[in-house]
């Protein structure tokens, strides 16, 4: 009788530990395919990306600039006019994962202005992990498995 109560017991624990294992791996985010090429690598996951050099924020899910014109914030598809001649590849961009990070925009200023001028951050589209295999435009770019092999035949 006591084996059996062991047995019960033991079984429970088990089953309960499995669950409480299985409710904290629900929470991770990951959206490596929807960060641009000129990305930072080594990021999972990415909300915001701030770039100190113009002072400007590009938010990933909607693939838009977010700047200051005045005392309001314009969002775009595009960088701004001023900004034409800037490049995105070998600027820094700072990842900023906090619900609507351009609202932080003065702290952002002053926290992140020694990023200034740096060229030395690896993009997505120079990283040679696996993983980033899945953003379109990599030099590593495959397509989904989904596709069913159509168009990668060898005939």
């Amino acid at each position: 009788m006591k084996k059996l109560i062991f047995i019960a017991l033991f079984i429970l624990a088990a089953f309960s530990f499995k669950q409480a294992g299985a409710q904290v791996r629900v929470n991770v985010n990951v959206n490596i395919g929807s960060q641009p090429n000129w990305g930072p690598a080594g990021y999972d996951y990415a909300e915001y990306y701030y770039l100190p050099d113009i002072e400007v924020y590009y938010y990933i899910p909607t693939r838009q600039f977010i700047y200051l014109s005045g005392s309001n914030w314009v969002f775009t598809y595009s960088l701004p006019s001023r900004y034409r001649s800037y490049n995105l590849y070998t600027g820094y961009k700072v990842v900023v994962n906090e619900p609507g990070a351009y609202q932080y925009y003065s702290a952002h200023k002053v926290k992140y202005a020694r990023y200034r001028g740096n060229h030395s951050q690896v993009i997505i589209r120079n990283s040679n992990d696996p993983k980033y295999s899945v953003v379109k435009g990599h030099p590593k770019y495959k397509k989904s498995k989904n596709n069913h092999g159509r168009g990668h035949g060898h005939h």
